[in-house]
């Protein structure tokens, strides 16, 4: 059954009486953009509410405690000549020690970026060399492998790690000796051009593959995030506890990490790994109430024979992002929680979150552009905008929300940023009449077989309704006469028996001739994915490579 999404403005009049009440106190106008103060004015409201919980081990920690640990830190950095406009680099699991760097840079203005902290030593000497971090935070067990990885390196930043380790400080010794030079009540956040001064550098690979930072200003992420809340119309607290799937590195639990201080909200998380056994334990424990991850894990959870050991009604809203969601998983979570809002977002690190109010009631589109976003189709070729509905173009976005650019990397920067500001998303999709916008494909993921276009997506949308099919990726491998060969690298459902011919006939029924699975079918036990749960399309097209296909 479909379902209109009622929005308000609720959490724009809430924003709009918390800043207010920070630029009272500053005398500087741009402070309503400023999340470091607008944190401490969330945390000092409300000493007493609880801030997140630790799931493995049940620690819990409130606004006060996070208050004087962050401005402890924040002490700290200063104390070690981190300045703004300097980078520190968190890599480490969801305990609640992870995030109160975070708040102390909001503070004084210096860039967060989260990484993979399983990373191995040659991807965090890539990782290094392109964030320049002054500060290293990091699990203690992974101190040894950055210490390496630094090695050569012509910067030396200092590694404080979450937990004891022979030769380096820790993090509450850090706090401990450097951390107490101004009290809570004396502390002052540094005045600074919100417009200008990075909050996240957010890791991204986009379809090159190559490692590069997303820089999301103050600016661009207080506009952003508040659009997020919009169907939601009791503030503070909108929710009572969303639930934080992604790891550090992921936006979707950053925007979490910000959202609880600011709008009084519970976070829970895990320091262990989300497996689907330890996600139910947690939705059937503390019972959250909102969670945003992608389609790959909420199809794990919501998996045939599986999902009956959770109970997932809790949630008032569920949102799924990150990659392309089928509408059967979708119409699968509304049977399995009928009262709970089921929402598809489309977003990107680059635009600081959200490009679209999903409606409901066309559930098979993303949505219209939301109210801070102009949003054009554009043919990538001609480069010339395109008007007509149901034409596919690359989806092309202008905001005050629209990242700075890649940190240290102007090229991309340009190829990426446009004349009068717009972000080219590479992204290609259509609209219809009523000025709904459908996503195709990534403009680098189509293949081409001959003079044909084809989406990866089209094929997978399909296969996906096999019933033996568990999870299907598409990609292609190069003939040199005839350009990419679509190739189905398909998971089956446990117990099936399912033919690569079986799979083959079943496309031939649905699509026409240029879309068949002429690179042929692979089986996998599971799909490749990156570190943020997305499908590794690098990966996928390797193993295509190397495998016999049938």
């Amino acid at each position: 059954m479909s379902e209109w999404h009622h929005r308000t403005d609720a959490i724009h009049w809430y924003m709009q009486e918390l800043s207010s009440r920070v630029v009272a106190e500053s005398g500087i106008p741009s402070d309503r953009h400023h999340l470091g103060k607008l944190i401490l004015r969330g945390f000092k409201d409300a000493p007493g509410f609880l801030l997140q919980i630790d799931a493995a081990t049940d620690e819990r920690e409130n606004f006060e405690s996070a208050l004087k640990r962050s401005v402890q830190c924040a002490n700290a950095l200063r104390k070690l000549d981190v300045k703004h406009k300097d980078v520190i680099l968190l890599m480490a699991p969801n305990h609640i020690h992870l995030i109160i760097p975070m708040y102390a840079a909001f503070y004084l203005g210096i860039a967060v970026a989260g990484i993979d902290w399983t990373l191995g030593v040659d991807e965090l000497r890539d990782t290094f060399t392109f964030n320049e971090p002054k500060v290293i935070f990091c699990q203690s067990e992974r101190a040894k492998d950055v210490a390496l990885a630094l090695e050569g390196l012509k910067f030396k930043p200092q590694v404080i790690t979450f937990g004891k380790t022979d030769g380096f400080t820790s993090f509450s010794e850090l706090l401990e000796n450097y951390g107490n030079d101004t009290s809570v009540e004396d502390f002052k956040a540094a005045d600074f051009d919100t417009s200008d001064t990075i909050g996240l550098l957010i890791a991204t690979s986009g379809t090159t593959g190559l490692p590069k930072s997303a820089c999301c200003t103050h600016k661009n992420l207080a506009t952003a995030i508040p659009y997020k809340w919009l169907t939601f119309d009791q503030y503070p607290t909108p929710t009572r506890m969303p639930f934080i799937i992604s790891p550090v590195q992921w936006y979707s639990a950053l925007y979490v990490h910000i959202s609880c201080p600011i709008l009084r909200m519970t976070k829970v998380q895990s320091s262990q790994p989300i497996t689907q056994e330890h996600a139910y334990y947690i939705i059937n424990k503390y019972r959250p109430t909102f969670t945003l991850t992608s389609p790959n894990i909420l199809t794990t959870l919501f998996k045939d024979g599986d999902r009956e050991k959770c109970d997932f009604t809790c949630f008032e809203q569920l949102v799924a992002g990150g990659s392309g969601v089928h509408p059967d998983l979708v119409t699968l979570m509304k049977k399995v929680m009928p009262n709970t809002k089921v929402l598809v977002m489309y977003g990107l690190s680059e635009l600081s979150g959200m490009a679209f109010n999903f409606d409901g009631c066309v559930p098979t589109a993303l949505g219209r552009p939301v109210q801070s976003l102009k949003a054009k189709l554009v043919d990538p070729t001609t480069l010339e905008e395109i008007t007509e509905p149901n034409v596919i173009g690359e989806l092309w976005v202008k905001g005050p929300a629209v990242f700075k650019g890649y940190y240290n990397n102007p090229e991309v920067t340009a190829q990426t940023l446009v004349d009068g500001g717009w972000l080219r998303t590479g992204d290609m999709m259509y609209k219809d009449s009523a000025y709904n916008f459908y996503y195709f494909d990534r403009l680098k993921l189509l293949l081409k077989y001959r003079n044909h276009q084809i989406s990866p997506l089209e094929i997978e949308s399909v296969i996906t309704k096999h019933p033996a099919v568990f999870e299907v990726a598409v990609t292609g491998i190069r003939h040199l006469e005839h350009g990419d060969l679509p190739v189905a690298c398909v998971v089956p459902h446990e117990g099936s028996n399912v033919t690569a011919q079986e799979i083959k006939d079943f496309v031939k029924e649905s699509l026409t001739d240029s879309k068949q699975l002429r690179g042929g079918v692979l089986f996998l036990k599971q799909l490749p994915l990156t570190s943020t749960s997305k499908i590794d399309r690098q990966k996928l097209r390797k193993l295509a490579l190397s495998s016999p296909l049938e």
